[in-house]
């Protein structure tokens, strides 16, 4: 398996970090977990933005994937995939930080380079 592939794997399991973040700072116990959707909408401050963050990365994950599955398909340059998805995985780990601690400016920032990788992905298929 590729290192894009791996990537892929990856970005589908990150929304799992922040949900776990969104609950480790929100107080979570297991009765929660009978209505964890209500438990996720009524947390405040960093906790709800971990827990946007999450949502965040459930939106943003389907573009990757399928922009690594053309590019692999096409037969892209490997090495062009591998840092490219590398990057992506790296811009949305530090985008979920950022929206952690609030730096609205930068995480757009930062979330437009991660989209910059997406595109990267479908040019390189090209």
């Amino acid at each position: 398996m590729t290192i894009g592939l791996w990537c892929v794997l990856v970005g589908l399991l990150m929304p799992f970090l922040w949900t776990g973040v969104a609950k480790s700072m929100g107080r979570y116990d297991l009765r929660a977990n009978q209505h964890p959707r209500d438990f996720l909408a009524n947390l405040k401050g960093p906790a709800s933005r971990a827990n946007a963050a999450q949502l965040n990365s459930f939106e943003a994950f389907p573009a990757f994937a399928a922009a690594v599955l053309v590019a692999q398909y096409a037969h892209a340059s490997q090495h062009a995939i591998d840092v490219l998805s590398i990057a992506w995985v790296a811009l949305r780990l530090i985008y979920g930080v950022l929206y952690i601690a609030n730096l609205a400016a930068l995480r757009s920032l930062i979330w437009f380079a991660a989209m910059g990788c997406v595109v990267g992905l479908f040019i390189a298929a090209a």
